[in-house]
């Protein structure tokens, strides 16, 4: 064995063997790859082969993307057969739900260059000649793609990472791995130890024991996957002997399962509620090419519905059922990137659709390693998406959960129920009783919307149709049984109630809970001019002010986004977003100095945030403080330290909504005294609680940015129009790369549209955007109905030269064009004049 590499890849499945051969095809040729026993031994050997294009995540649907692609390209490379069969993939639908479902998806295609047929029921017929088409109301194909024999692939990538000049150990066990003193890592083996710069981690069902070895953990458990292999059928080998083509991948998504043709049979797949985790502690040492009792029982409702709909299924018998372990996270995308809190230490791990994704995953991985950043924005499948509360118990309920909603209609305000409540702040059992309907980011609680007292959805207005074998259209009941929200992809049932929010925000008060917001406190002698040098905004020199900043990557893209306020001599508070409190939690610490002149303080569970907003905010807090709230004595953009009754707050002059208004940033155990205060002194004004999905209409209002939407590492920062926020006259980080690339020329520009004849939807993100020549010019990245401009507003990405206002273009929300007008920043007060009242 070497005594050094570059980098090592431990786990030979595809997903390791892609790495190592993307590593190779970087020029790393002193790459090594470790598999303890032989290459595809662990769930890659017995995987079904299919290679969907499908995916409802920007990132994993590029990845996707990419996968199909190289593989055909690999084979020309390589010279070796990949068994790649393009015979198409086509996903039935009978219900509106699933039609609506198809139509998002079709938008995402387009938006990222997949190809995707819209089909009629008899077009499905004549694809798929022994399917019953009665009850459709149509399908959606992808002719590009297929399946694959997972073993060749890993083979011919084994091969021409081989030929590239990479080391492959099989046979070889890793035993340790340990991060030396110079930053090296040292892997030990049951054959010797190895050094090197970079450590990948492609465990597949080890992944959790390979975490343990390094101190993290992985949030990977694998569930029991089945699928069935039938006897050949006399019809199937009678079109084989005539030449037809294979009749492809047929997905019923509304009776969750997969079929396709094999060696003159069927093989379905189902995702059937009731499949267990599987090696919560790991396989065993002697583990390879393993299978587990079949468990046919679970399988029947779907085998029943998969007789229906393909008679010749049920018509011969069973050749063999496979029943083996698949890697799943909680929500069911791979873990792509560093591994939080270490350094070269990478992750490639919880492939629930591992031979689609390796292509992609090594691609992107190795981009990250070698060059120092991704190419795509990888956020969608970032380890750091998870944080210390996914526990073994939380892993172990939503991967179950995340197995059986494979096919279940991926609303886009869908919240599953698994694992909850599990973080919660103070107030929570005070806003469930105020009709609160929560919803979970980062395990965190929050309260969507409020439902009016007694609040029910009539029984026949809820369920799906023929959807009667995934999940239901609507969130969990309330504890006396009461359905308050239905989901769509359309506006649904909570419109009108985000609505009258909007409204009493607009013209009264109301609060919100965002406890659930990243905080960091950044102290010590050097604490500014780091954050002076790691954000392309400038800090504020005044004690009191705030700012908004943002870390770029090398290219000018942007990294991450965090409100700055300096609460007490060189003692800075940071707040960014809590979805992304692990990702930008882990970038800060890893970027900061070792001197000591730094000091990095988590305090996101001790502090609470009420945000107070509205016209009649300030008369509401003047009640309860001493402070003067008046705008000369208090501006925008600025805090302080504030009494709230005889508790305490340093109260931000921001907000999220475009209204006069606090934020109240206090110790949490002083939250329930403060809201109630809050309440009581705001009776008279008409105080009521309001939720995100108010916050986020009238955010897109404002035109405010999110990350990963309009602000993105694919994004230059002045292509999301973020000028104002940097700084030329200082050096910061990305500052060379992002004026490099404003010389080359932007690609986009960040735009806002006013869209017409809407009636039932809006959009909701990554929708095609043409001009009036139908051409495919930007894409939208978040959308709503804005209520106080009576109008449904996009914002999108656009290509400049139809960024500027005025300009008509069309865009397609769920199937339907839509004339659309870029219109200035911030339709609603684009003076700010409310904020600054």
């Amino acid at each position: 064995m070497k005594s050094h590499a570059r980098a090592v890849v431990i786990g030979g499945g595809v997903v390791g063997v892609s790495t190592l051969y993307h590593l190779a095809k970087k020029g790393w040729s002193d790459s090594v790859l470790i598999e303890r026993k032989e290459l595809t031994s662990g769930s890659t050997w017995h995987a079904a082969g299919l290679l969907p294009l499908f995916n409802m995540s920007y990132s994993v649907g590029q990845i996707h993307k990419y996968s199909v692609k190289f593989y055909q390209e690999l084979q020309e490379e390589t010279g070796m057969n990949v068994g790649f069969s393009k015979v198409s993939n086509i996903r039935l639908a009978r219900t509106k739900d699933r039609w609506d479902e198809y139509m998002y998806y079709a938008g995402i295609a387009e938006t990222i260059g997949v190809k995707v047929n819209i089909l009629t029921p008899e077009q499905v017929k004549e694809i798929w000649p022994l399917c019953e088409t009665e009850g459709l109301l149509g399908a959606i194909q992808h002719p590009d793609d297929g399946y694959i024999q997972p073993a060749d692939l890993t083979q011919a990538l084994a091969k021409g990472a081989r030929d590239r000049g990479a080391t492959i150990y099989r046979n070889t066990t890793v035993t340790a791995i340990e991060q030396q003193p110079d930053g090296l890592w040292k892997i030990t083996t049951d054959k010797g130890e190895i050094t090197a710069e970079h450590v990948i981690s492609c465990t597949g069902n080890f992944a959790r024991k390979t975490g343990e070895m390094v101190g993290i953990n992985i949030p990977v458990i694998p569930v029991e996957h089945q699928y069935i292999v039938t006897e050949p059928h006399p019809a199937i080998l009678e079109r084989k002997a005539q030449g037809l083509p294979e009749m492809g991948v047929l997905r019923e998504s509304d009776s969750a399962w997969y079929m396709r043709e094999e060696n003159g049979g069927l093989l379905l797949g189902p995702y059937e509620h009731g499949a267990p985790v599987c090696y919560v502690d790991g396989p065993s040492d002697e583990s390879e090419y393993e299978l587990f009792q079949e468990e046919l029982d679970r399988l029947m409702p779907h085998i029943e519905t998969a007789m229906v709909r393909v008679p010749a299924f049920g018509e011969v018998g069973i050749k063999k059922v496979y029943n083996g372990a698949i890697a799943y996270t909680p929500d069911g995308n791979p873990i792509i990137g560093p591994a939080p809190g270490l350094k070269n230490f990478w992750l490639n791990e919880g492939h629930s659709f591992g031979i689609t994704a390796a292509g992609g995953a090594g691609w992107q991985l190795a981009e990250w390693i070698v060059d120092g950043e991704s190419t795509l924005d990888m956020m969608g499948a970032d380890p750091r998406r998870f944080g210390p509360y996914a526990t073994e118990g939380y892993l172990i309920a939503k991967n179950e959960e995340a197995y059986a909603n494979v096919f279940t209609m991926h609303y886009p305000d869908e919240e599953r129920a698994a694992a909850r409540p599990l973080k919660t702040t103070p107030v929570y059992d005070r806003l469930k009783k105020m009709g609160a309907v929560f919803g979970s980011v980062y395990g965190w609680e929050r309260a969507n919307w409020f439902a009016p007292e007694g609040y029910e959805i009539p029984k026949e207005e809820l369920g799906v149709g023929a959807d009667v074998l995934t999940s239901h259209n609507y969130a969990e009941p309330t504890e006396d049984g009461r359905v308050v929200e239905k989901w769509s992809f359309r506006r649904s049932n909570y419109f009108e109630h985000v609505g009258n929010e909007v409204k009493n925000v607009s013209e009264n008060v109301g609060v919100l809970d965002m406890s659930a917001f990243a905080k960091m406190e950044v102290s010590g002698v050097g604490a500014r001019a780091w954050l002076e040098s790691i954000f392309a905004n400038a800090i504020p020199k005044k004690r009191g002010r705030i700012a908004l900043c943002h870390m770029l990557t090398k290219h000018g893209g942007v990294r991450a986004e965090f409100t700055v306020y300096e609460w007490a001599p060189n003692r800075f508070y940071l707040v960014s977003a809590g979805a992304y409190e692990a990702h930008d939690h882990d970038y800060l610490r890893k970027l900061a100095p070792t001197d000591g002149s730094v000091k990095l303080q988590h305090i996101t569970q001790k502090m609470g945030v009420l945000v107070l907003a509205g016209p009649k905010s300030r008369q509401v807090l003047q009640k309860l403080t001493r402070t003067s709230l008046a705008n000369k004595d208090f501006p925008w953009l600025s805090g302080k330290e504030i009494a709230v009754g005889v508790a305490s707050a340093h109260a931000l002059r921001v907000n999220f909504v475009g209204e006069l208004g606090w934020e109240l940033h206090h110790p949490i155990e002083m939250q329930n005294y403060i809201f109630d205060q809050l309440m009581e002194a705001g009776a008279e004004f008409g105080i009521k609680p309001f939720g995100i999905r108010a916050m986020l209409s009238m955010s897109v209002e404002k035109s405010y940015r999110l990350i990963p939407r309009e602000m993105s590492i694919e994004y230059n920062a002045y292509e999301s129009a973020l000028d104002r926020f940097i700084k030329l006259d200082k050096e910061f980080l990305g500052k060379e790369g992002l004026l490099a690339y404003k010389e080359k020329g932007l690609r986009w520009n960040f735009a806002t549209l006013v869209l017409e004849g809407v009636k039932d939807v809006d959009a909701r993100g990554s929708e095609a955007i043409y001009n009036e020549a139908g051409e495919l010019v930007g894409r939208a990245t978040n959308g709503t109905y804005g209520w106080r401009v009576g109008k449904s507003i996009a914002l999108a990405m656009l290509k400049p030269d139809y960024a500027a206002i005025g300009t008509k273009v069309k865009i397609k929300i769920l199937g339907d064009i839509y004339d659309a007008t870029v219109v200035g920043e911030s339709p609603f007060d684009p003076d700010n004049a409310a904020l600054r009242a």
